[in-house]
């Protein structure tokens, strides 16, 4: 008997029960549309996370000061009139300092506490962010931003107020190594960081908190931070929020004119530092290490800052969510299990009832092969009807977002599902049809 007759003899056994079939194939098709929903989800856990720590900045690095037992390092300037505002291109074709005009006169002192046993060193400084647009030294650096973070700061606009979540003063670079941009208004430019200009861009959530709406009427309005007024000139596009943290509660000045009101000068909180390239950020972060590492008179073994490279975490955090959604996989892949046993149940059933039929067929001259080609294409069939439909709804489900999780259906979670579908139908398959194979003549024509 041919393929065609086997797959007719396969048809005319499903559709002779369709109610069993059907309960049959349910069991590979939750199966199949488990495995693709559960791997859609570990893949959308992955997305996620990595839009998230992407939206820092994957090729910018942020360098922050640690207290070791260091030895001595560069002092601090608190700046003579510099053409570095934006400290990108311009820093590497001009040179000039960090510091904004005028006034703020010579460099901070670099001072030492050491008690015997521990060498206190100062914090990170605008001569350090300086040393690192050298295009000799750092060629992978495409720009850098020296950062202060006012702390406790109230921002108060005609009798409302609010306490601003983090107040940042830095340079026009900042936006771009920060991954921000603005939804109204205009960013912070070279003249204002050097004129110390008291301007400011604010987060969504501090327009709406002072000004209700949508917040857009902040623009052009004098706020108070501390009690000191600055002009709102932008508003900074929504970023949403970051587990606890709301990446919208933040305002942002000129690094001079935050210094000149609010932190005073000397140190700063820390420095952000772009990459040519998302390829070259490991050669960046090299680059940036060695010349702090000569400025601070330290190695390797005793450095006094540290450098947070959001590649290395976004490996890490793929390696995680790749295991995640592996168990989540095999999670499903149990369920598939259970279907496959449920079609060798149903097989193994139906085996029984025709046995009267496989007597009659083989005391006719059907050969073993006809009879085991039969029972093992139902099988396949049931399996790959179940897959089938189970695919059509994995898929479907997975296109589903919940709130700003969304499924991300992976291509091969369906080929694989499908694959095991009908690698399951053969499987369990094998065992009923070779019994029914097996049977003698005479024994099946006597069954009752």
């Amino acid at each position: 008997m041919n393929l065609r007759e086997s797959a007719r003899f396969a048809v005319r056994g499903v559709m002779a029960n369709k109610l069993r079939s059907l309960l049959t194939m349910s069991g590979i098709l939750i199966g199949v549309a488990a495995v693709i929903i559960l791997i859609a989800a570990g893949t959308g856990a992955s997305a996620s996370v990595q839009k998230s720590v992407s939206s820092l900045g994957s090729n910018t690095l942020t360098i922050t000061s640690t207290t070791t037992g260091a030895g001595s390092r560069g002092g601090g300037a608190r700046g003579g009139a510099g053409g570095l505002g934006a400290l990108g291109g311009a820093a590497r074709a001009g040179g000039g300092g960090f510091g904004g005009a005028g006034g703020a006169g010579g460099a901070a002192s670099s001072s030492t506490v050491n008690n015997g046993t521990l060498v206190q060193q100062p914090q990170l400084t605008l001569d350090d962010a300086q040393a690192l647009v050298d295009e000799t030294q750092a060629p992978d650096v495409a720009s850098v931003a020296p950062v202060v973070t006012a702390p406790s700061v109230t921002a108060t606009y005609e009798g409302a107020s609010h306490t601003v979540g983090t107040f940042t003063g830095s340079t026009p670079s900042y936006l771009t190594n920060d991954n921000d941009s603005l939804q109204a208004g205009v960013p912070i430019s070279d003249t204002d960081y050097t004129a110390r200009k008291r301007i400011c861009l604010v987060g969504t959530t501090v327009a709406v908190d002072l000004i209700g709406g949508d917040g857009s009427a902040i623009l052009g309005q004098t706020v108070q931070f501390n009690g000191i007024a600055y002009q709102v000139v932008g508003i900074l596009t929504a970023k949403g929020s970051s587990g606890p943290q709301d990446q919208d509660d933040r305002v942002v000045a000129p690094l001079t004119a935050v210094q000149d009101t609010l932190t005073g000068y000397g140190t700063i909180s820390s420095i952000s530092v772009k990459a040519a390239s998302s390829t070259e950020v490991t050669a960046a972060q090299d680059e940036v290490t060695s010349i702090l590492n000569q400025r601070h008179h330290v190695t390797a073994a005793n450095e006094d800052f540290s450098i947070f490279n959001p590649t290395s975490i976004l490996s890490a955090l793929g390696t995680i969510t790749g295991v995640f959604t592996i168990l989540l996989g095999g999670v499903a892949g149990i369920s598939l299990l259970v279907g496959g046993i449920g079609v060798m149940n149903i097989m193994l059933v139906t085996v029984t009832e025709r046995t009267r039929e496989i007597g009659i067929r083989k005391a006719i001259g059907a050969q073993k092969s006809d009879i085991v080609g039969q029972f093992l294409m139902e099988a396949v069939m049931l399996s790959v009807f179940g897959g089938l439909i189970g695919v059509v709804i994995g898929v479907l489900v997975g296109q589903l977002q919940f709130g700003t999780f969304q499924l991300v259906v992976a291509p091969y979670s369906v080929v694989l599902a499908f694959g095991v579908s009908v690698a399951i139908g053969l499987f369990f398959g094998i065992y009923p049809a070779n019994r029914a194979a097996s049977l003698r003549p005479i024994d099946a024509l006597r069954y009752e």
